[in-house]
């Protein structure tokens, strides 16, 4: 009888323990099987990154794997390269943005107010055309605001799998709650959240109905999170989500005084020739975008570089180019061929 007994309880105990086995395979298996396992495993690695620059990595700030797919668009206030300063000819939006955005973002207890009139927009859209600065203004916006800015890219939220981009749209708000003050921003939002149609996909009416949700649920006083969006085609979005963008900035062509602006800022670094002319240079750009300013500029600046690499000099030995580049490029002339108005810039090295 006790040889019997053992006997079973041997066999129950192989049993267990080849179950125990067989589920520990099957998950190894179905894990080097999943597609999305690498992508979650970069997610995570970034994230640890970019939490642990601001502290938060431990037991106490825990991220799901949502939130950690998500967290890989955080963007740093101290990794932003631009703030207001370096913005030329926006000066009135610039305004706007400091007195309606920024103050309730950085201090909310002056906004608090039991009437729910005062505090940041939950909303706010740039619209204009291509190259004008409107993402350059959002992250100038940020980096003021020291706003945790969230530069969320449409491919991040969507997902083959059925219900898993419902939840990464949940994951982006929770992120956003936990690292508030947060600015989301969402590039050419009409992309995203256009006008709906009857033929729109079903998981993307339930993702764009879910947004929409969550972004109602910023109702509370201590959430300090904003939606930024920019356009250049604002009259495809969704008139719902125009409701929820109650600020709106037209971010237009430079007029004459914007350009100057923008091209003392762009050109304060740059030596320029004794025969430069800022009012001619203005006055022939007219219609140009900031972008188109900035290209503009580029292509001048790299005159000097061209005529030198086409040169005989060009042909010196390693040792004379090292002296000539530390010594600095002479200066070049603009022409037509360059697409841009005359006159003449020499880089400072």
């Amino acid at each position: 009888m006790k040889e019997v007994t053992r006997k079973m309880m041997t066999d129950v105990a192989v049993f267990a323990m080849s179950q125990v086995a067989f589920y520990y395979a099957f998950k190894y298996v179905m894990s080097s099987l999943d597609p999305n396992r690498q992508k979650r495993q970069d997610s995570k690695k970034i994230a640890d990154a970019k939490l642990g620059k601001l502290g938060l990595r431990g037991k106490d700030f825990e991220l799901n794997e949502y939130e950690e797919q998500i967290s890989a668009e955080l963007i740093l206030p101290e990794d932003i390269p631009v703030d207001f300063q370096s913005i030329g000819g926006l000066d009135g939006i610039i305004s706007s943005l400091q007195e309606s955005v920024i103050a309730p973002l950085c201090y909310p207890e002056l906004f608090a107010n039991a009437s729910g009139l005062l505090g940041a927009p939950k909303g706010v859209l740039l619209y204009g055309p291509p190259g004008t600065g409107k993402t350059m203004l959002a992250k100038a916006l940020a980096k003021e605001s020291g706003a945790t800015f969230i530069n969320m890219h449409v491919s991040t939220l969507t997902n083959k799998w059925f219900g898993e981009s419902n939840k990464l749209v949940a994951a982006l708000f929770s992120l956003a709650r936990k690292l508030q003050p947060s600015i989301i921003f969402i590039d050419e939002i009409d992309s995203f959240l256009r006008e709906r149609a009857t033929g729109d996909h079903e998981v993307t009416g339930m993702m764009k109905a879910e947004f929409m949700t969550l972004w109602d649920g910023l109702t509370s006083s201590t959430d300090r999170i904003m939606v930024l969006g920019a356009t250049n085609r604002p009259n495809d979005i969704d008139s719902a989500i125009l409701r929820r963008l109650p600020k709106r900035y037209a971010v237009s062509l430079p007029n004459a005084a914007q350009r100057e602006k923008i091209l003392s800022i762009m050109l304060s670094a740059t030596t320029l020739d004794s025969n430069f002319s800022m009012a001619e240079l203005v006055k022939r750009t007219e219609g140009y975008s900031g972008s188109d300013l900035k290209e503009l500029c580029r292509n001048a600046a790299m005159r000097p570089v061209r005529e030198f690499l086409r040169s005989k000099q060009g042909r010196e030995s390693v040792a004379e180019r090292r002296r000539l580049a530390s010594a600095g490029v002479g200066a070049g002339k603009v022409t037509s061929t360059d697409s841009t108005p005359p006159g003449s810039l020499t880089p400072s090295g």
